[in-house]
């Protein structure tokens, strides 16, 4: 194991050695996910020629595959490791809207969604593969309107009662522009809030239980650090700033790092091979939640998301990690 001295805060490594899944705690907790709901779009296909058009490979699309992204996949995430889950966002009127309304009923989530009723699409991202190489990614999506928002917020706000853990997913497409307001409410019924942050402006999350930055987003936050030190002293600062309990750092190859008010916990990172790290971010955000509405501390809640983490940037696209698999 690589330690990392530190000379502010006590380090305390976090190596394996996990309990058994506790898959009866999790069958009980109630997981409500608010934030930017997407649709993945995956089509398969083969390249064997250039297109006589342009200097561009031509993929024969043989198969499609939908899935569901954002908070949407951390919601899925959620509901695959046995929790109970409901989720909200801001969806369009239109095809891939409805896929997401029938993909969620699948997954066994209950939606509670708000359906635009203005231009705004459901946020779509089309993948093409050829070889299973990602060839292009194109982009469908809009700001939600004023409304829409406000009606978003008041629905998560009148359904937390009913949870035990609640999860913000902050892709930075509107749909929590009151993201105050819910962590506020999150804090006053005593739930954990977990954020996973997006943009430039953390002063957004003040008050969260937890927020989970990964590498690059922290370094947009508190800027580019010289050493392990350096920061610590930063991650410090921007908890106490943000009144978090705690903040974890995901940093890819270099595993998690959680910065407690009494000390700094790491732990490597578990993957053997990474194929796809599209929507790792929304499993480790899952785990954190699910384990976390378990009672369990959040040194442990990292100990599992590490491990979901590593297992998912295998798989292909935006997918799920199974308790047997945790296991």
């Amino acid at each position: 194991m690589n330690r990392v001295p530190m000379k502010n805060n006590p380090l305390v490594e976090v190596a394996g050695g996990l309990p058994v899944f506790p898959r009866e705690d999790v069958s009980r907790v109630r997981v409500l996910v608010v934030g930017d709901v997407m649709l993945d779009r995956y089509w398969f296909g083969e390249v064997e020629r250039i297109s006589p058009e342009a200097p561009v490979p031509v993929v024969h699309v043989g198969r499609r595959e939908d899935r569901l992204g954002g908070a949407a996949n951390v919601a899925r995430n959620a509901a695959a490791l046995g929790a109970k889950v409901t989720l909200a966002g801001i969806v369009g009127r239109d095809e891939p809207g409805r896929e997401v309304h029938a993909m969620l009923e699948d997954a066994g989530i209950s939606p509670a969604l708000v359906d635009d009723d203005d231009a705004h699409p459901t946020t779509l991202k089309m993948r093409v593969l050829g070889r299973q190489q990602q060839m292009v990614r194109v982009d469908f999506e809009g700001r939600p309107s004023e409304g829409c928002v406000q009606a978003l917020t008041d629905r998560a706000v009148q359904l937390m009662a009913g949870h035990d853990v609640v999860v913000l997913s902050d892709y930075d497409k509107g749909a929590l522009a009151q993201v105050g307001v819910l962590i506020r409410k999150a804090r006053e019924l005593a739930l954990p809030v977990l954020v996973d942050p997006k943009g430039l402006d953390y002063t957004r999350y003040q008050g969260a239980s937890l927020v989970t930055p990964n590498r690059s987003e922290m370094q947009q936050a508190v800027g580019n650090w010289r050493d392990e030190d350096d920061l610590n002293a930063r991650a410090q600062r921007l908890r106490e700033q943000l009144a978090l309990e705690a903040l974890l750092v995901t940093r890819s190859e270099q595993g998690m790092t959680l910065f407690m008010q009494d000390a700094r916990h790491h732990v490597d990172a578990q993957a053997h091979e990474v194929f796809d790290v599209s929507g790792a971010g929304d499993t480790v955000l899952a785990t954190l939640a699910v384990v976390r509405g378990t009672g369990a501390s959040w040194v442990d809640a990292m100990r599992w998301a590490n491990r979901a983490g590593g297992i998912v940037v295998g798989k292909l696209g935006t997918s799920t990690v199974t308790v047997e698999e945790l296991q």
